[in-house]
């Protein structure tokens, strides 16, 4: 089974050689355990990036190679955010309140502990009781499931719903993407749970690790990003490879006669569109620990939309793609809008690329879906010589658009 994964995707092998020499590379160079020529800040935005490139992935098994334009799964990224967020905001004030109480004339009891804790993270919003979706923010192990089971539950309802109706091409993606914009409008609610358009913040620090410095936190979770893609790229190669893979191709091109052939194609959708989720779920959860904070802006809508848009620029039905991709916007954005290009003076005008990042990247996905649909994967096919399939092949089914034995392969 392993030698027909590689041999299938020769692919996989060279990006997790080059993932791994990249995490050497950056660890060697850290000020955690290097020669400190990459700051504490720029490992963050590295392992920042890793994780954006996971839910890329994601985004290119459900829409690459199964034809699901999503415009939600930055919501399953964000939740999954959230989770982990609960946890870390619980246990970091749970720690500032015991510390703070330490020295009182009468010891606190475990009520009074609680209450103070609910008054420092929901006083922002006017409460301070907990609320029945924090009733496991005491729990790491709980809170780590439900990373993985909020995200998935919610894509495979939804999904469920969505695919056993036959929906659709713009029409699922419009669902998706009210989908999206239903979650976002809830949790800036203050009554929400999540203290509505103040997020979760302080998440940058671990609970019970004060004295160790930021650096070397920002390394940990750089490694277990590039875990994560690593173990992701692999699991989407097995899932694309064979049979399944081809199943899920020929979705893409032709949903119906995948269908007429006997293939439960609903069934099909619902397993990726819900894996997928799952895995943008552990990609926000990986995330938003690095940034430090997690507000429901972050699961608008448009935020889903430039995932699409880096899994186009990167070239979609191609993995590699897909990485590239987010890794190529996520960089190029972090120089643009952190100062670091200097402003254009038109002398009626000057250019402040902050403001003008967003244009850029916009004319980028309008420039690659015309004149390069193949993105920046095609110009691996370019280098390397690789071909599209042969559609002159012998025959796999009496119609002449029946696929070929090449295509079955590719």
């Amino acid at each position: 089974m392993t030698r027909s994964l590689f041999a299938r995707n020769p692919s996989v092998l060279v990006f997790l050689a080059c993932l791994g020499l990249f995490t050497l590379g950056v660890t060697a160079l850290s000020e955690a355990l290097g020669t400190g020529m990459i700051s504490t800040s720029f490992v963050k935005t590295l392992g920042k990036t890793l994780s954006l490139s996971l839910i890329a992935l994601a985004m290119d098994l459900v829409w690459g190679y199964t034809g699901i334009l999503s415009l939600g799964h930055f919501a399953f990224f964000g939740l999954g955010g959230y989770m982990i967020g609960m946890w870390l905001m619980y246990e970091r004030t749970r720690d500032i309140v015991v510390t703070s109480m330490a020295n009182a004339d009468i010891p606190p009891t475990p009520q009074e502990i609680t209450d103070a804790i609910g008054n420092q993270i929901f006083g922002v919003v006017g409460g301070s009781d907990f609320p029945l979706i924090w009733a496991f923010s005491h729990s790491l192990a709980l809170q780590l499931i439900l990373v993985v089971a909020v995200p998935g539950l919610l894509a495979l309802v939804f999904g469920w719903l969505a695919f056993r109706s036959r929906v659709t091409g713009v029409y699922l993606s419009i669902l998706t993407q009210a989908m999206t914009l239903a979650l976002a409008l809830y949790l800036f609610q203050n009554d929400s749970g999540l203290r509505g358009n103040n997020g979760l913040s302080g998440l940058q620090n671990l609970p019970g690790l004060d004295d160790v410095p930021q650096s070397v936190v920002s390394l940990w979770f750089f490694w277990a990003s590039a875990l994560a893609l690593g173990l992701g790229y692999l699991f989407a190669a097995w899932v694309v490879s064979g049979k399944f893979g081809s199943v899920l191709r020929g979705i893409r091109d032709d949903e119906a006669r995948v269908r007429f052939l006997g293939y439960s194609v609903e069934g099909y959708k619902l397993f990726i569109f819900t894996v997928t989720a799952v895995i943008s779920g552990i990609a926000g959860a990986l995330y938003y620990p690095q940034a430090g904070i997690i507000n429901p802006a972050e699961i608008a809508p448009i935020a889903s939309i430039y995932l699409a848009v880096w899994v186009a620029i990167g070239g979609r039905g191609r993995l590699y793609g897909a990485v590239i991709g987010a890794a190529f916007v996520s960089l190029v954005s972090t120089w643009f809008t952190g100062g670091q290009v200097p402003s254009i003076p038109l002398g009626f005008y000057t250019i402040d690329w902050v403001d003008w990042w967003q244009v850029v990247l916009g004319l980028s996905f309008v420039l690659v879906t015309l004149f390069a649909p193949k993105g920046i994967g095609g110009l691996f096919d370019y280098f390397t010589g690789r071909k599209p399939p042969n559609r002159h092949g012998k025959d796999l089914g009496p119609g002449s658009g029946s696929l070929k034995e090449q295509e079955a392969e590719a």
